[in-house]
């Protein structure tokens, strides 16, 4: 599966749209825009919110790409490769769209090791 980075300007060559007409769209600079699509830069939350409409693609499409949600509809977990993922509810989503990619990075690991101890809490207590 191609990175985001390739998905990204592969899909703004497709629109089309130059980095310039993307960044004026999405009131992102031209050259941060440019770092991402080389792999030099990860995109926030709040960037791939902001290209997401100039781009075509659903906010939601570019947060499954990026990892931030899960691909799998369900309740509240999905499973990929045997583990399963907690979903990120779109308020939480929202909100971590304000913080720095580390900050969200740390925050949706640390769902997924409060959803990992409910899970074993509730397997001790059926028994």
């Amino acid at each position: 599966m191609p990175d985001l980075s390739s998905i990204i300007k592969q899909q703004r060559m497709a629109v089309p749209l130059t980095l310039r007409e993307l960044a004026t769209a999405a009131g992102v600079s031209s050259s941060h825009i440019g770092r991402i699509e080389r792999g030099e830069r990860f995109p926030s939350a709040n960037i791939l919110r902001r290209i997401a409409k100039p781009l075509g693609f659903e906010e939601n499409q570019l947060f499954i790409l990026a990892g931030f949600l899960s691909p799998t509809p369900s309740d509240d977990t999905a499973e990929e490769s045997g583990h399963t993922i907690p979903r990120l509810d779109p308020y939480v989503a929202k909100v971590l769209a304000g913080e720095s990619v580390a900050m969200q990075r740390s925050a949706i690991g640390i769902l997924f090791i409060l959803n990992s101890l409910t899970k074993s809490v509730k397997k001790e207590q059926q028994y």
